[in-house]
C-alpha cells in the first residue's frame, strides 16, 4: 500500500492553510533583508546628522533624552555613531505610579546629532496605524513575524504563535512534498524500461515547450526540489525563532546541552511593572569595558541595553555599525544584573557547546547575515521564491479543483441524460418482455 494518496492530501490541505501566510512572510522577508539600506533612504531627516564635529558621549545624551519626557526609559543605545549617522536611543516607557499601568509616550525611538546632541526625530518603531514613510520599514518587519496581530487576553504574542505554527507546518510539509517528486515505484515496469533515477530527473526540469499549467507545476515542483534545502533551513528556523520558549528551547534543552542565557533563566515581569535598574548605563559600560579588556577581547564596548521586563544589561562589542550586517552570527556580550551589577554570563560566538552554536545561528541563517552581503542577497530571493511556490501551488489546486468539478457535472449530466432516455422509451405490450 502506497502513502502516495494520503500524502497528496496532506500537502495539498496545509499547503491550502499556510499558502497565504507564505506569501506575506515570503514578500516582507526579502524587502526586510535591506531594512537598515531602506531606512537609510526613506529617512534621512532622521539617519543623517546635520553637523561635523566630535560626538558627545552616549551616556550623557541618554540622560537628555529622559529629561526631556520623564515618562520614559532610555533602554538602548550605541556608544559611537556611524560615519555621517545620528545616534538612535530606544526608550521604553515608565510606569505611571497614579494609574498603575505605563505611559503611553507614543514612540519608542529618539533620533539625537551626536556632536550637537539635537534630537532631530522620533518615531513609534514598528507601528500598526498610520503607516508612513518613517515606520513603513518596521511595519514590515512586525509584519513578517508576526502579522501585527492585536494583544488579547493579556498576550501579545498571538501573531508569533500563529506563525510558529505555521513554520512548524511548513517544516513537516517540505519533507512532504519531497517525497511527492519522487516517481511512484510501482510503475517501474513501464515508461519504456526508465529506472527509477531516470525518471525522477524529469521532476528537476522545467518544460518550457509545455502548455501554461504544466509550465506553472514544472515551476512548482523543481524550484521545490533545486531549493529544498534553503526551504527546510527557512521554515525550521522561522518555527526556532517564534517558539524558541515555548517550545525550540525546552525540547533541545533535553536531548542537548544548552548554556541558558540569563533571559532563559528569569520569567519576564508584567509589562505594566516593568523592573526598575538600580544601576545606570555609566557604571555597567565600565565594569563591561574592564572585563571586555581582561578576556583580550579586541573589539570595543559597542552598544548597550536595558530589557526592563528581566531587570538586565547587555553589553555588545563590535565596531560602530557592526552590531547589523556583518558576517557571523553576531558580536560577544556580556549580561549584568541591573539591581547589584553582577556578571550573570555571557555568548561569545561560535563559542560553547554544539547546541549552543545551533541556538547562536538560528536567527544568523533565517535572515542570512551569517554570510555577510551575499547571504542577504540569497535570503531576499528565497523570500520572493517563497512567495512564488505558494502562487503556483494555489494554481495547482485551483486547476485540479475545476477540473474535478468539471468531471461532476459532466457524469450528472451522463447520468441525467441516461435517466432521460429510459423514460422516453416506448412502453412494450408484449408480455414476454
Amino acid at each position: 500500500m502506497t502513502l502516495r494518496p494520503l500524502f497528496g492530501l496532506l500537502h495539498r490541505w496545509v499547503g491550502l492553510v499556510i499558502a497565504g501566510f507564505l506569501i506575506v512572510s515570503g514578500v516582507t522577508g526579502a524587502i526586510i533583508s535591506w531594512d537598515h539600506e531602506l531606512d537609510d533612504l526613506l529617512n534621512p531627516q532622521l539617519m543623517e546628522a546635520r553637523s561635523s564635529g566630535l560626538a558627545l558621549s552616549s551616556v550623557e545624551l541618554a540622560a537628555r533624552v529622559e529629561a526631556a519626557d520623564p515618562r520614559v526609559r532610555v533602554t538602548s543605545f550605541a556608544l559611537a555613531p556611524e560615519p555621517g549617522a545620528t545616534l538612535t536611543f530606544g526608550v521604553d516607557a515608565k510606569r505611571d505610579s497614579a494609574t498603575g499601568r505605563q505611559f503611553e509616550p507614543g514612540y519608542n525611538q529618539v533620533f539625537l546629532d551626536p556632536a550637537t546632541g539635537a534630537e532631530l526625530g522620533r518615531r513609534d518603531w514598528g507601528a500598526v496605524w498610520p503607516v508612513t514613510r518613517e515606520n513603513l520599514v518596521s511595519f514590515l518587519y512586525v509584519l513578517h513575524y508576526s502579522l501585527h496581530i492585536p494583544e488579547m487576553w493579556g498576550i501579545n504574542r498571538w501573531g508569533v504563535w500563529l506563525l510558529g505554527i505555521v513554520a512548524v507546518l511548513w517544516t513537516i510539509d517540505s519533507f512532504v512534498g519531497f517525497y511527492l517528486t519522487l516517481p511512484s515505484r510501482s510503475k517501474a515496469p513501464v515508461a519504456g524500461g526508465k529506472s527509477f533515477m531516470q525518471r525522477w530527473r524529469s521532476a528537476w526540469r522545467i518544460k518550457r515547450s509545455g502548455s501554461a499549467f504544466r509550465i506553472n507545476f514544472d515551476i512548482h515542483r523543481a524550484f521545490g526540489l533545486w531549493l529544498w534545502g534553503l526551504l527546510f533551513m527557512l521554515a525550521f528556523t522561522a518555527f526556532s525563532l517564534n517558539l524558541y520558549s515555548e517550545v525550540f528551547y525546552p525540547v533541545l534543552s533535553r536531548v542537548s546541552t544548552v548554556t541558558p542565557t540569563p533571559f532563559d533563566t528569569r520569567a519576564p515581569a508584567d509589562r505594566h511593572s516593568p523592573i526598575v535598574p538600580k544601576l545606570g548605563f555609566a557604571p555597567i559600560l565600565q565594569e563591561a569595558a574592564a572585563e571586555g579588556r581582561a578576556r583580550g577581547w579586541a573589539a570595543p564596548v559597542g552598544s548597550v541595553f536595558y530589557a526592563q521586563a528581566y531587570g538586565i544589561y547587555g553589553v555588545a562589542f563590535h565596531e560602530p555599525g557592526g552590531d547589523h550586517g556583518a558576517a557571523g552570527v553576531g558580536p560577544p556580550y556580556l549580561y549584568y544584573d541591573g539591581a547589584d551589577g553582577r556578571l550573570l554570563g555571557d555568548r561569545q560566538p561560535w563559542k560553547g557547546t554544539a547546541a549552543d552554536i545551533f541556538v547562536q545561528a538560528q536567527f544568523p541563517l533565517h535572515s542570512g547575515r551569517i554570510l555577510g552581503l551575499p547571504g542577504r542577497i540569497l535570503i531576499s530571493a528565497m523570500g520572493l521564491v517563497v512567495a512564488a511556490l505558494s502562487v503556483t501551488g494555489l494554481v495547482i489546486w485551483w486547476r485540479k479543483r475545476a477540473a474535478r468539478s468539471g468531471r461532476r457535472v459532466r457524469r450528472r449530466g451522463s447520468s441525467q441524460s441516461g435517466a432521460g432516455l429510459a423514460l422516453r422509451r416506448p412502453i412494450s405490450v408484449n408480455p414476454a418482455e
